[in-house]
């Protein structure tokens, strides 16, 4: 499953009611649009995908975050829809503890950049908290990854991290539950 979330442009028409100012990543700027949180089922196998689920992201109206779409959307794949998947890919913006979490607990593996000054500790508890950004990498663990607990996480649930680097002046760390993934 991938969740991601788009704005569907509509800055001629603002009196439709769920249009309204907001960011938008292909734009680059703030836009008049409609808040659209998609997803989208993916069979790599037969290479297709379908959209099984979206909502409409108007927080004015119904009180709920991206978040919120997020967590019902699974709900209803899990509980109703019965679609069998191992996997969720999210960006930067639903990577946070209470979502990771939920989707650990349903049993399911989750892959998802996390920002560079996401707090993470990877000495065990020997050193306090650092932002990812600063720490350090053999050569082997920019190969196969290393385990790291993130900030607020239970004590006992790590995660794996990989550093890819995406071009020269733009590097990724992307963050796993699936601690037996060994390669970027």
């Amino acid at each position: 499953m991938v969740f991601d979330d788009t704005i569907i442009d509509k800055r001629y028409a603002v009196e439709i009611e769920p249009s309204k100012r907001q960011y938008s990543g292909n734009e680059h700027g703030v836009i008049q649009g409609i808040g659209l949180v998609n997803c989208i089922y993916v069979n790599y196998e037969v290479g297709k995908f379908w959209v099984v689920d979206y909502r409409i992201y108007d927080p004015d109206r119904d009180g709920k975050t991206k978040i919120d779409h997020v967590t019902e959307m699974l709900q209803t794949l899990m509980y109703h829809k019965g679609l069998p998947f191992q996997a969720v890919l999210m960006d930067t913006w639903y990577a946070t503890n209470k979502l990771m979490l939920y989707i650990d607990r349903l049993g399911k593996y989750y892959y998802c950049p996390l920002k560079r000054n996401r707090l993470v500790d990877d000495t065990a508890g020997e050193k306090d908290y650092q932002r990812i950004e600063l720490l350090s990498w053999d050569k082997e663990e920019l190969k196969s990854g290393k385990i790291v607990k993130i900030k607020k996480f239970p004590q006992a649930k790590k995660v794996k991290l990989f550093r890819v680097t995406v071009s020269t002046d733009r590097t990724d760390f992307i963050a796993t539950n699936d601690l037996s993934q060994d390669s970027t």
